[in-house]
């Protein structure tokens, strides 16, 4: 492990996005867009160079991301160089959102994030298609995006196993599939990678061993680009796993103010960016963050949202199959 004293870290928060997907239609008039973008402006104010903001998926799974909101809120963040300002991408009709909105480096120079899953069943419930279907798909986006010299990051979610919520059984991850789609996606020209633990179904020793499988089918290749996206029940849970991810060499996390959030097919919430920052402030990582701005970020946010929309998130007690 690197000296924690010289060594950092990089920290994309998915507040407004991740929570944003969850947030009921009869929410909207509390989750505005004008309140959107002020609390993206605080997050970069407190040193955040890495967000996730919006999302171009259809406003009958996430009310939140209607064009018009994703027009406004985009327009009054206006350009932000330095910032990968992330707006995830589920599909074609989400690409042609993505460039119609002009958030390509000719406009507001956002970065597209593109996800599919790890396990099949879990691609058909998120996406509605087979994963070999997505996989095919995003190629043909990535090939076009790179000739307008739209950045990518792409995220493989369930990549630690999906729970059926029908039954609670864990299905499994094929980790050397994974492995083939993360070479095929930085040879496309993927700038980062990042595993999402979406239902948060490992415990640490279980991150342990598949972060470690991951590491030994890559050789090594490209750590410092691999990012770890826990949710889970429990921070500080989903804050013992980043640690674990940490110590075998990641540097890439993502987190969310107060650990809200989740996936629309059934997640539990994300690790707090706060605690976060902090464990890494008192173990001497750079974070390039302001920790007291990032706390006081958080309160906000409760008292002003959490508090105020309520997300409802269950999930069945977790069964090894």
């Amino acid at each position: 492990m690197a000296d924690r004293k010289t060594d950092s870290v990089t920290i994309t928060d998915v507040t407004l996005r991740e929570f944003g997907q969850n947030v009921p239609a009869t929410y909207l008039d509390i989750f505005t867009p004008g309140i959107r973008t002020k609390i993206a402006s605080q997050l970069m104010d407190v040193g955040f160079h890495n967000l996730e903001v919006l999302s171009c998926i259809h406003p009958k799974v996430a009310p939140a991301m209607n064009e018009d909101a994703l027009r406004k809120i985009s327009a009054d963040l206006g350009r932000v160089d330095g910032v990968n300002i992330i707006t995830l991408v589920p599909n074609l009709a989400g690409y042609k959102t993505f460039r119609s909105l002009g958030l390509g480096p000719n406009g507001y120079n956002h970065t597209m994030g593109i996800f599919f899953s790890a396990v099949e069943a879990h691609n058909l419930a998120n996406l509605g298609r087979p994963l070999k279907e997505t996989v095919g798909e995003y190629r043909t986006i990535i090939r076009d995006a790179s000739l307008r010299h739209i950045r990518v990051v792409a995220y493989i979610s369930a990549a630690f196993g999906y729970m059926d919520p029908k039954t609670g059984m864990i299905v499994g991850a094929d980790l050397d599939e994974v492995n083939r789609n993360m070479d095929l996606f930085f040879d496309l020209g993927a700038r980062t990678m990042t595993l999402s633990d979406l239902q948060g179904v490992a415990d640490k020793r279980e991150t342990v061993e598949i972060l470690e499988r991951i590491l030994e089918l890559r050789k090594g290749r490209d750590r410092d680009r691999i990012g770890y996206h826990p949710h889970h029940i429990s921070g500080d849970q989903a804050l013992a796993n980043s640690k674990a991810a940490f110590d075998l060499g990641f540097r890439r996390f993502d987190a969310s103010l107060g650990g809200t959030g989740g996936c629309i097919t059934g997640a539990p919430g994300n690790q707090p960016t706060e605690k976060l920052v902090q464990f890494f402030g008192k173990s001497g990582v750079k974070t390039g963050l302001d920790e007291k701005g990032v706390f006081a970020l958080a309160e906000k946010v409760q008292r002003e949202l959490y508090s105020r929309i309520p997300l409802s998130r269950s999930l069945p007690a977790k069964k090894r199959g």
